[in-house]
């Protein structure tokens, strides 16, 4: 039931429901049905879909060319306080219209930032109050917390990595206020995306300090949030420029590498993002296999990019053939790890209506079940793995299969070598695999 605080922000919009591909309800769900088992899961336990509260409610169209275009009503309070109980009001309203069970933040999402620590603190301590209670009210829940410490200039040399060991010891006082708001709101994960962590320029950058730096850094945050019953995932969110020329936690394989390096594995998993995948030149698919190798695949951050644009647009997912090559992948590997999957995404610049915002989310949210069904039916019904395994079929007997268990050595593979002589060449079926996911979409 839709949750309408002192006022009602989405006018004439009612609860988005399930009413079949064949609706032409702009408003409702054309594919995603919440309580369709497929694969042995509701589409609700599959998704734990989350709204994204900064770039939901707080942005406001601003590029770098002008301000913003968007005037949204829970704007207009100039005190901190009452500025942030309209956000929240207008947040649960539109996530409980929504139907979604989720949503995630920054810390100074939720309310603006004090002049002072201190002040930050108490602010932090007040909307944390308001929100236990809009969670009480409504059912929704916190898929995952985090603190913004990319922003304010004091961030402009980067937080755990900054040359100045004030500034360091200011992100962990403010990840810690972070950490305290996400455990007292029942936060399922905590996410650290090093937003300003990485060199603008190697000339005046100690690399290898700086990362020793990081990895100690994020496991004093693991002790602590351990210290205080959080029992849930930390991830961290890989991109690979932007805003600084190079971002230390660049794609899923160098967080995986870093994470083993500091002892972290245990306690770590990745929260990956459509359009810092394509800005690191690899497919979402790409690194969601590399987290499902290691046991790492946490949570997904939903957007795209502009195959235009070389920046991170941070559009609606509505790519067809991605999301159902990303959800193969997410069937192949178990679904995800603790986490959900969140609208990292924002309506363009010249939408300005207090609607498109729920026409946006409603076509990424079929979008994702389109692609989960679509995958479904070509893991069942088609040959796809039939065909991926018979490609590695020399591996399943004989002497492959003594490789993989560790029987053979170097001169073993010599003489096999020699007694094969010149090998006929196995296709690998590229284009037939591409017309199994076209002909199942």
């Amino acid at each position: 039931m839709a949750l309408i605080g002192d006022k009602e922000y989405f006018k004439g919009i009612g609860e988005i429901k399930y009413e079949g591909k064949d609706s032409d309800n702009p408003f409702a769900y054309k594919y995603y049905n919440p309580d369709q088992v497929v694969a042995g899961k509701t589409m609700r336990e599959h998704f734990k879909f989350a709204v994204a509260y900064w770039h939901t409610f707080c942005g406001q169209g601003a590029d770098p060319f002008g301000p913003g275009t968007q005037s949204f009503p829970w704007d207009q309070p100039s005190d901190a306080i009452d500025a942030a109980k309209a956000k929240a009001d207008a947040a649960f309203e539109f996530i409980t219209k929504l139907g979604v069970d989720y949503y995630c933040f920054h810390d100074f999402d939720l309310i603006q930032e004090g002049a002072t620590f201190a002040e930050s603190e108490k602010r932090i301590s007040t909307i944390v109050d308001i929100l236990k209670g809009k969670q009480a009210e409504s059912g929704v829940k916190l898929l995952w917390g985090t603190a913004n410490c990319f922003s304010n200039p004091r961030y402009m040399n980067g937080a755990s990595t900054n040359p100045d060991f004030n500034v360091l010891a200011r992100a962990g006082g403010q990840i810690k206020l972070a950490l305290d708001a996400t455990i007292a709101l029942n936060g399922e994960n905590y996410v650290f995306w090093g937003g300003r962590e990485g060199y603008m320029s190697l000339l005046n950058t100690d690399l290898k300090r700086e990362l020793d730096h990081m990895g100690r850094f994020l496991g004093m945050a693991r002790d602590y949030a351990r210290s205080q019953g959080f029992k849930g995932n930390f991830f961290i969110e890989p991109k690979p420029m932007e805003p600084m020329k190079h971002q230390y936690d660049f794609d899923s394989a160098t967080v995986v590498g870093f994470l083993n390096e500091h002892g972290l594995q245990d306690d770590f998993k990745l929260n990956l993002e459509f359009n810092h995948a394509t800005l690191a030149s690899h497919t979402m698919q790409h690194e969601m296999e590399v987290a499902a190798a290691h046991g790492m695949l946490g949570s997904l951050d939903a957007n795209r990019g502009d195959y235009q644009n070389g920046w991170d647009t941070d559009q609606f997912p509505n790519n067809i053939t991605e999301i159902t090559e990303a959800m193969i992948t997410f069937l192949q590997a178990g679904g995800l790890q603790g986490g959900g999957v969140n609208f990292d995404a924002k309506i363009r610049r010249n939408s300005t209506d207090m609607d498109d915002v729920f026409h946006a989310h409603i076509g990424g949210i079929d979008i994702f079940a389109r692609g989960l069904l679509t995958a479904d039916k070509i893991l069942r019904s088609s040959s796809y793995e039939s065909l991926r395994k018979k490609r590695y079929s020399s591996f399943d007997t004989g002497k492959g299969n003594d490789f993989e268990n560790g029987k053979l050595d170097f001169n073993d593979l010599y003489e096999i070598a020699k007694e094969n002589g010149e090998l006929d060449l196995q296709s690998g079926k590229q284009e037939l695999f591409e017309n199994i996911i076209n002909q199942y979409i």
